[in-house]
């Protein structure tokens, strides 16, 4: 295997092989990096996250978690967690969640995830605050080929929610959700935009009350 010379290409697609592309996530220098494999090309990811990313992403997970429970929906939440095709796909999405039937398909003690033996998780999420366009465009294929049911992109700048409903190898742009069925898009809008004005405690009281059963 050929050595990769630091410092690696990091937020861009370069060309690779899959012994390249492991090298790479495999590199000390990448160690608190995401990585990204599809179509012969991989991305390292090593823009820091910041405040407005990780407000966000806490926002947005615990909207999920508490539609699930109050809906009695089944529902097992990865974060920032490895998935493996051996030899063309990899993703390290933001939040990833199993839903239903498949809420118990990983085991407890599995590290990185292999879709050649498990299932792809239903929903991927990417929360987006410097790389929308890379999410809504070349992760959106990634996740298309992967397998996964539904793929949202939370752009942070703009606290817009762009969700897609993916199958047979393609995606169309969907307001509500059909993994989550009820859930609509504009209620995580609507809560990302109250987290800007008031704290996560007050926006998870107002969640409670949108989520809860009529």
């Amino acid at each position: 295997m050929s050595q990769l010379k630091i410092p690696l290409p990091t937020d861009v697609w370069v060309r690779a092989t899959w012994a390249e592309y492991l090298e790479a996530v495999n590199n000390p220098h990448c160690k608190q990096a995401s990585g990204y494999y599809h179509d012969g090309r991989m991305r390292i990811e090593m823009v820091p996250l910041g405040n407005p990313h990780s407000r966000d992403h806490y926002m947005t997970s615990q909207a999920v978690g508490l539609f699930a429970a109050f809906r009695q929906v089944r529902l097992d939440g990865h974060d920032n967690c490895t998935y493996r095709k051996n030899g063309c796909d990899e993703a390290q999405p933001d939040l990833s969640f199993y839903i239903g039937e498949t809420a118990r398909s990983i085991p407890w003690d599995v590290t990185i995830v292999d879709l050649d033996r498990y299932p792809p998780p239903d929903l991927v999420i990417e929360i987006a605050y410097s790389s929308v366009a890379d999410d809504k465009g070349e992760k959106r294929l990634l996740y298309e080929s992967l397998g996964v049911r539904e793929y949202w992109v939370v752009d942070v700048r703009e606290r817009q929610v762009i969700a897609f409903a993916i199958a047979a190898g393609g995606s169309r742009r969907i307001e509500q959700s059909g993994v989550l069925p009820g859930f609509a898009m504009t209620q995580l809008e609507e809560a990302l935009q109250r987290s800007r004005q008031t704290d996560h405690s007050e926006v998870i009281t107002w969640l409670i009350a949108q989520f809860q059963p009529g």
